[in-house]
């Protein structure tokens, strides 16, 4: 598959038609992997993004508002069966952008992505709003209306997945969109854009525009006065800086952010069912999923065996080239960013943590953004390695003699998103599962998702809740109508 596609251009799509910048501004797309060039990018700035918001405001005043429910659930399943028609093409062209192994992406990220409009078109028409009679004096009834255009600004690490994790149920309530993908990760979201189109979305129902954050085409998204709602997901920084964007139009905002999820794991959990689950959740994708487990958390009785057991597992994980099948872990997104997790292990040297195994980058891999899976132990709760969200993959391992303890160690950040507790002693996995502040725990287990729950984070993890009901009510708007009978 490596030669079959050479340099690639990626233009916005705004009306249903792909289209250059005015300016004709473009970037460049580089493969992390191989630090070559995939191909180049349309630049958008404010002019591109006008253009974008115009045209979803007229398709929402437009045909698209006339479309029924099951109109709308036939278009999203459609365009769930035309993602995995063309499963391998964009796993590829996954593979390319991100760094993560083929492999990955053709189980889990693109399957994924069709699902989540399946989902949605099923979802959509078999749930009701609210209906209160009040005794014999009125009949109350709620009515939902779409929120209006909405900003989908997307990350780099799962692009197709969590860009259609929001499109879904914003295109499945009646709303159209303006699209931002992240600057490192073009190419499957211009190839959704061709797949919305032959599903049958009228012109305008989805825009998408190319470009960076700050300064570009994101904040001209997040400060646009026609733009109703902002979707991100993405960094705590990012986020913030989007809120005060919003702030003047009190835009609706949902935000998942960063994470830094602790592992806990008690003597009578099953160790070797433990260390399979805990590979996946350390180094999955290199470590750069906001879910992973990345402070471990064994209490002592076992922490010895699992430090072990666990650094010899982690040895056996092949690094390198993402188009090959026996690829586990492939390069990070990107050279700012590999340098960033490379100056992690620095300082994790300099607060006397010892790496197990790992640490550096492979001898046999000239070229890329490749670092080793790598485990640390030893380091104090104040070490920024504990505290901070690293996005690679790098895990640290704390033992600890108390259940108070390592709750008190748990909640001990500005974060919140998950947690994952092992533990055969269902009690204390509920006490403990209880006491964790983070939006989404995991007993047993890891990154076990059901799309009819919340899902979200709380501190600076992220502002609401995604998922069944609540994404419904976040890109709707709410009416109470009474009738006096």
């Amino acid at each position: 598959m490596e030669t079959k596609i050479k340099t690639i251009h990626c233009r916005h799509f705004i009306n249903g038609q792909f289209t250059d910048s005015q300016n004709l501004k473009t970037f460049q797309n580089i493969n992390p992997a191989t630090e070559q060039l995939i191909g180049t990018v349309a630049q958008a700035g404010e002019e591109e993004v006008n253009y974008a918001v115009a045209a979803a405001r007229r398709a929402l005043d437009g045909p698209w508002k006339d479309f029924t429910l099951q109109d709308r659930s036939r278009i999203l399943r459609r365009i769930g069966d035309l993602i995995l028609e063309r499963v391998e093409e964009l796993a590829y062209l996954e593979s390319l952008d991100t760094g993560k192994p083929l492999s990955l992406a053709k189980k889990i990220d693109i399957p994924r992505a069709a699902y989540n409009f399946h989902f949605y078109a099923d979802y959509m028409i078999s749930i009701g709003n609210e209906a209160y009679q009040q005794d014999k004096k009125a009949f109350h009834y709620s009515y939902r209306h779409p929120v209006g255009v909405v900003g989908l600004i997307k990350p780099w690490n799962l692009p197709l997945l969590l860009l259609t994790w929001k499109l879904a149920p914003a295109l499945a309530t009646g709303n159209t969109t303006v699209i931002k993908p992240s600057e490192w990760t073009p190419l499957t979201a211009t190839v959704l854009m061709e797949i919305c189109q032959e599903a049958g979305l009228p012109n305008g129902v989805v825009n998408l525009v190319h470009g960076y954050g700050a300064d570009s085409a994101g904040e001209a998204i997040s400060k646009h006065p026609d733009v109703d709602a902002i979707s991100f997901i993405g960094e705590v920084k990012t986020g913030k800086a989007i809120m005060k964007s919003g702030a003047e139009s009190l835009k609706k905002l949902s935000f998942e952010l960063g994470g830094k999820n602790p592992n806990i794991i008690f003597a009578d959990a099953d160790v070797d069912e433990v260390i399979e689950t805990t590979i996946k959740s350390s180094f999955i994708s290199q470590g750069e999923v906001c879910l992973c487990g990345s402070r471990i958390y064994v209490e002592r009785p076992i922490y010895e065996e699992f430090v072990r057991k666990f650094a010899e597992r982690t040895k056996e994980l092949k690094v390198g080239n993402p188009l090959h099948e026996d690829t586990d872990i492939g390069a990070l997104i990107s050279k700012e960013h590999y340098e960033s997790v490379i100056n992690y292990l620095a300082i994790a040297k300099n607060d006397g943590g010892e790496i197990v195994t790992g640490g550096g980058r492979p001898e046999d891999l000239d070229s890329g953004y490749y670092i080793e899976p790598t485990i640390i132990t030893g380091l104090e709760r104040t070490s920024r390695c504990i505290r901070e969200e690293i996005f690679g993959p790098i895990v640290t391992i704390t033992p600890f003699d108390m259940e108070e303890e390592v709750i008190m160690q748990a909640n001990d950040t500005h974060y919140g998103l998950s947690a994952t507790i092992w533990a055969n002693d269902i009690k204390r996995a509920h006490r403990v599962a209880q006491s964790i502040r983070a939006g989404i725990i995991w007993v047993n287990t890891w990154f076990l998702r059901d799309l009819r729950t919340p899902f979200g984070g709380t501190n600076q993890s992220g502002i609401g809740r995604a998922g069944g009901m609540h994404s419904l009510d976040f890109y709707t708007e709410l009416s109470n109508i009474t009738i006096k009978l």
